[in-house]
């Protein structure tokens, strides 16, 4: 086998792949890229956790029952932001 032609679909493959990435880094939000602070990739998490919890009615029932909080109470409470981003230190 031609060592050239190998190495040229090893470069193919690897674009191909961080194209994938930054497709997916695109259209998911929570995905992240190499620039998300520690913050804003655990307010991802903690957003998608909790619109599950809402969005499932077995589970929200299951939580409100758990804090013998009425279901209503419970989903305003996992509705709520996550408050202010904590400040860069770029940002002097």
């Amino acid at each position: 086998m031609n060592p050239d032609v190998d190495d040229g679909r090893v470069q193919a493959d690897k674009l191909r792949a961080q194209q994938e990435l930054e497709r997916l880094q695109q259209k998911y939000i929570g995905t992240g890229h190499p620039d998300t602070t520690s913050w804003e990739w655990k307010s991802n998490i903690m957003r998608d956790t909790y619109s599950s919890m809402v969005g499932h009615q077995p589970m929200l029932s299951f939580l409100s029952l758990a804090q013998n909080e009425p279901a209503t109470k419970t989903r305003l409470k996992l509705l709520k932001p996550c408050g202010p981003p904590p400040a860069r230190d770029d940002e002097e």
